[in-house]
């Protein structure tokens, strides 16, 4: 049986996105954000992105760690 989890690169890929949009807020000009009220939308919600991409990755690894609880 083959066991092929999508939750692993889909999780890889929020993750990396997650990371690209923070870094870009934390290297970005200020002035930037002038319009969103200062808030730098860009910083939280990278570090949105990247949380729930590592969360999605470590409930795949946790998923293929005991495969009892995957759907046959």
């Amino acid at each position: 049986m083959m066991k092929l989890d999508i939750l692993f690169p889909i999780g890889l890929l929020f993750s990396i996105l997650g990371l690209l949009i923070t870094l870009y807020g934390l290297f970005s000009d200020p002035a930037l954000y002038a319009r969103s009220l200062g808030i730098n939308i860009n910083l939280w919600w990278g570090l949105v992105l990247l949380l729930a991409g590592l969360a999605t990755v470590l409930l795949a690894r946790k998923a293929t760690k005991n495969p009892a609880n995957t759907v046959r």
